[in-house]
């Protein structure tokens, strides 16, 4: 089994109550003025990712990227939000950073998990 890495997420569809499976997410740091990937995923069936990127990290400013257009084309619904990137501080190499999405067509929202 993987380690569960420094940062990971959850992905919920609100609008179909339930986890949002097969989402592509992708985990970037900020290097001078460049976006350097660290890792990319797909949610679980549970939506969730506990493996993107290692165990630690350096402290940096990191984003996820989530393709909210694959994720919803599939299902037959438009996506007023491409994607959803959600740029955070990453402030402590010791710290878990959970980053969870409760997502839907025309909205979605955030918060640092736990």
């Amino acid at each position: 089994m993987s380690e569960i890495s420094q940062v990971t997420t959850h992905v919920l569809d609100a609008a179909e109550g339930m986890p949002a499976r097969e989402v592509l997410v992708s985990l970037t740091v900020q290097r001078d003025s460049a976006w350097i990937t660290v890792a990319d995923a797909v949610t679980d069936d549970d939506g969730r990712v506990t493996t993107l990127g290692p165990a630690r990290l350096d402290p940096g400013t990191y984003r996820i990227v989530f393709d909210t257009r694959r994720y919803f084309a599939a299902k037959g619904r438009p996506a007023f939000y491409p994607d959803i990137t959600i740029t955070f501080a990453l402030t402590d190499s010791e710290q878990h950073y959970h980053v969870p999405v409760l997502l839907s067509p025309f909205a979605y929202s955030t918060y640092r998990g736990s």
